[in-house]
């Protein structure tokens, strides 16, 4: 594996590079993460068994057209694929390696100046993206939709109901909830922001360069979404917040509208761990509805 990688590493730099030494590190539940050096180059890998899911590549995908915009800084993808000859196969992603550090004090400060430009670029028309990708383990529903109501309740609050109804939880009438959260949203029409889609703690580091955001689930959608994931799991400093703020001002429905877009990744929790995701997933539709 480690051969034919070094050798599209080589192709994609135009640099030689042989895999002298393969380390692991720590990454995520759906794949393994290395860092491989020679005497002068670093990268780092992820690796999962090859399927007809490309998780990999949907990921690349993403970083690229975050590094793109050059509002937000992530690890710059040097190349992507699957081994051949191999048993199994392997499906690989190589990225620069980037050298973790302990944030300064206006490092969130910088994060959120950064994410409200994002959501700022206007490079987008409709929301939604070409295609289904992936939000953890989970399909993130996409496609091109001109109307956010219709796309936000039926891709993403339809779409996870669904599959945990098909997974025997039954948590609310779909039909019904889909139905009302169209409604909710009927007049709200964002600015098509691109999104990191997945915007938690856990997704960011810092390097000498300053803030930089990885593991993304993209799409083009409401700015308000990201803000609201960012509230979760742990959550960000204040001063991310207020410095988004001072960028790009923060609409004072947002407190109302956040716990649709919170309720999205609860749904999503729910369905790859179950447990209290699923009640805290009727406590905030309860909490809609009152």
């Amino acid at each position: 594996m480690w051969h034919f990688i070094s050798e599209h590493i080589s192709q994609a730099t135009g640099q030689l590079f042989i895999c002298e030494h393969a380390r692991v590190a720590q990454g995520g539940d759906s794949h393994a993460c290395y860092i491989i050096h020679d005497h002068q180059h670093r990268f780092f890998v992820k690796t999962r068994p090859y399927d007809d899911t490309q998780q990999l590549s949907h990921e690349a995908e993403g970083l690229t057209e975050l590094g793109g915009t050059q509002c937000v800084l992530t690890p710059s993808v040097i190349c992507h694929g699957v081994t051949q000859d191999e048993s199994p196969e392997m499906e690989y992603l190589v990225l620069s390696y980037v050298k973790f550090i302990t944030p300064s004090q206006d490092a969130y400060q910088r994060l959120g100046e950064q994410l409200a430009n994002l959501h700022l670029y206007n490079g987008y028309s409709s929301y939604g993206w070409p295609h289904d990708n992936y939000i953890g383990l989970s399909i993130q529903r996409n496609g091109r939709k001109s109307d956010w109501a219709a796309f936000f309740a039926e891709c993403r609050i339809g779409s996870m109901l669904e599959r945990l109804a098909e997974q025997g939880h039954y948590i609310v009438n779909i039909d019904n909830f889909v139905d009302d959260t169209k409604q909710y949203f009927s007049h709200h029409q964002p600015h098509p922001s691109l999104l990191h889609g997945d915007l938690w703690h856990g997704n960011v580091g810092f390097c000498h360069r300053g803030p930089v955001v990885f593991d993304p689930a993209i799409y083009v959608g409401d700015s308000e979404s990201d803000l609201a994931m960012a509230e979760l799991f742990g959550g960000f400093p204040v001063d991310f917040f207020h410095a988004y703020a001072e960028v790009k001002p923060i609409s004072h429905h947002y407190a109302e509208r956040k716990l649709f877009y919170q309720l999205y990744h609860i749904l999503n929790h729910g369905l790859l761990f179950g447990g209290h995701y699923l009640a805290q997933a009727k406590d905030i539709i309860n909490t809609i509805r009152s």
